[in-house]
């Protein structure tokens, strides 16, 4: 339609507003700076501007999403894919071949050839290793010695996912080795995320060098687990023999760099990301001896006094909304990025092609628009009269759509099943020298737990 085909006195409706900017932006960094010094704090104040929000970082303008029901259509809509900032930073650690950073057909591709290792009905076949790992844990405490929990908990995550996932004696050798690898890589990773000053992250620093050191020992150790395999001839039922077999969009088997970013985007951000909630529940069971002492109960009723098992989880009810309350309150993944891949619209707004959109789920589960007592650790709101009230979107530890993560229904079975191992066998306390406060880097976690199990 021009203008002159538009009679005289009839109304043009307007396109799309543009967002309003953030305020508290600083020359050169924009509002980077802000995301560094208090990230948590900074987004959690985000909706108090708009369901929208411009943010600049360095030279960049970023949009991000403030409110449930915007985020949830964000995730769903195909106009806006795998991208932005975090992921960008990323794909130095994960690749660009991997199911967590690939979009389109490849994306596609590689999401029917994991999930049948993450189907409902491959859990149960799990079961023996996550017992095992548990009770071990029960048993390395058995001293009441002080833990250091990131350690603990990142052992735990690559020992499961490892010896579920890419079973064999190779991996049962290299986790201490991936968990330190793991450690400095993500603790470097976040800040080349908000602060986009790339040549300074390339200069001979005892930080960048370390997070190379890191980075390279990671993919090394990823490349001999895949060599291991392929010398020793075995093809047991698990991930890695799966990748070794599967064929891309033309039938031929897909390339080494794609296996090797596949192991790399299954094991980091899965060992990552089930650690970080460890840590959290252990916090939790510190913190809240109530719970703890709730849930020995509840286990002790399921189990009639014998040791925990896969087998009794679904029926371990506060239990498993114990867990879910502490990744509501602390989620590993605190911030999520996507990319516009047309010129889009979201929320009445307009968002232009190639724009980069944040959206924090730390944020969004923590408002009080969406939770009364929002900040308060209320397990019981999980049940099924109270969850009802909770808007749509308000609560997705595990995203939604096509991105959500493959192994959900996995993660949630290890995680209470550890809680109720270790709250049958001990309360917990922290000790001098423990820091719970959070940890902002690709995941959350505490800076430092320290805390002692008694025996019950």
């Amino acid at each position: 339609m021009t203008v002159d085909s538009v009679e005289p006195g009839t109304a043009v409706a307007p396109g799309p507003a543009e967002p309003p900017v953030a305020g508290g932006g600083v020359p050169g960094l924009g509002h980077g700076w802000k995301l560094v010094r208090d990230p948590l704090g900074f987004l959690a104040r985000l909706r108090d501007h708009g369901d929208i929000v411009r943010l600049k970082l360095g030279p960049k303008t970023v949009y991000a999403v403030t409110a449930p029901d915007l985020a949830g259509a964000l995730a769903l809509n195909p106009a806006f894919e795998i991208g932005g900032p975090l992921w960008e930073s990323l794909e130095g650690l994960l690749g660009e071949h991997g199911v967590a950073t690939a979009n389109g057909p490849v994306h596609r591709r590689q999401r029917r050839t994991i999930q049948p290792a993450f189907r409902l009905d491959a859990i149960p076949a799990y079961a023996p290793v996550m017992e095992e790992e548990a009770h071990a844990l029960i048993g390395r405490w058995a001293s009441g010695a002080v833990i250091d929990a990131t350690s603990e908990a990142f052992r735990l995550a690559v020992r499961v996912s490892a010896r579920c996932l890419l079973r064999g004696r190779f991996m049962d050798e290299g986790a201490e080795r991936l968990s330190t690898a793991l450690a400095t890589v993500f603790r470097g990773m976040y800040r080349r995320m908000v602060v986009p000053a790339g040549p300074l992250y390339r200069l001979p620093t005892p930080g960048n060098r370390e997070f190379n050191r890191a980075l390279a020992d990671l993919h090394l150790l990823v490349d001999e687990i895949v060599a291991e395999r392929r010398a020793s001839g075995e093809r047991p039922e698990d991930l890695l023999t799966t990748l070794l077999e599967a064929k891309d969009e033309n039938g031929a088997p897909i390339t080494e760099q794609e296996i090797h970013d596949q192991v790399v985007a299954i094991l980091t951000p899965g060992s990552e990301t089930i650690a970080s909630t460890v840590m959290w529940l252990l916090q939790v069971l510190a913190e809240h001896p109530e719970h703890c002492d709730r849930i020995r109960a509840e286990t002790e009723s399921v189990t009639g006094g014998a040791p925990v098992g896969f087998k009794d989880v679904r029926r371990l009810t506060h239990t498993n909304n114990v867990v879910l309350e502490a990744m509501r309150l602390r989620p590993a993944v605190w911030i999520l990025t996507r990319r516009a891949v047309a010129d889009a619209e979201l929320g009445g707004y307009r968002i232009p092609a190639g724009a980069d959109i944040v959206y924090s789920p730390y944020a969004i589960q923590r408002d009080a628009r969406s939770y009364a007592h929002n900040l308060e650790f209320d397990p019981d709101r999980w049940l099924p009269e109270r969850a009802k009230d909770v808007p749509k979107f308000a609560m997705s530890p595990f995203s939604v759509g096509n991105r959500k993560c493959p192994s959900d229904h996995f993660s949630m079975a290890l995680l209470s099943l550890v809680t109720a191992a270790v709250a049958s066998a001990y309360r917990f306390e922290q000790v001098p020298g423990s820091d719970d406060r959070p940890h902002v880097g690709i995941t959350l976690r505490p800076h430092r737990l320290l805390v002692r199990p008694v025996p019950r």
